[in-house]
């Protein structure tokens, strides 16, 4: 009889793809993509060369996966903010998304807020990576577009507001939280959360 070779299951596939994906982020976290070989994630997921380029044919596909990871994780915040009735106000919604990339991107083992920073960096100057970096924010930013118009039609916002224009804002704001979480060190979600909605409250009446 012909001995028949295991099955392996969706599950296992899975698993050893996230495996790897960890092990990548761990080496992007501590040395940059740039310096970061593909030695570098072999040794770290104590995975074969072989069993790695199964998945991963290359650095770039490990930072599109990254990518669509993390997007992933905001998708969920946004899907949320778009079945919500009636849109939460300005500070509501991005108290929603901020605390989204904290819980599901920046407090795990790994901090893919940190990786992003060195993706951007990457991007100046690796071609491959900046047209990913560009998709990546582009799709993010598009997201606040009908939010933005919500905030127009409940009146959150002046009915001449432009929503691409807010959202350009919006995008801006979720990368600076990033930026100065990591190059400052000394903002917490609270505090730029209590920044932006000071910006929504009326002055003192005399």
């Amino acid at each position: 009889m012909v001995a028949l070779m295991p099955r392996v299951t969706e599950a296992h596939l899975a698993a050893r793809r996230q495996q790897i994906l960890e092990a990548a982020w761990r080496c992007f976290a501590r040395n940059g993509f740039h310096g970061t070989s593909m030695q570098d994630i072999f040794e770290e997921s104590g995975l074969s060369a072989g069993a790695i380029y199964r998945y991963f044919p290359g650095k770039i596909d490990l930072v599109q996966a990254t990518a669509e990871s993390v997007t992933g994780d905001i998708a969920e915040v946004f899907d949320l903010i778009d079945a919500i009735e009636p849109v939460p106000d300005p500070p509501a919604t991005f108290r929603l998304v901020i605390e989204r990339i904290v819980s599901a991107i920046a407090d795990g083992e790994v901090d893919r807020s940190r990786i992003a920073v060195h993706v951007w960096s990457e991007a100046l100057r690796e071609p491959q990576v900046g047209v990913l970096a560009r998709e990546v924010g582009r799709a993010v930013r598009d997201r606040w577009v009908p939010i933005a118009a919500r905030w127009r039609a409940a009146g959150h916002m002046p009915a001449d507001s432009d929503p691409a224009e807010v959202a350009r804002l919006m995008y801006g704001l979720m990368v600076g939280f990033v930026l100065q979480r990591q190059l400052l060190g000394d903002i917490t979600p609270a505090q730029y959360l209590d920044g932006f909605s000071s910006l929504f409250r009326g002055g003192e009446q005399s």
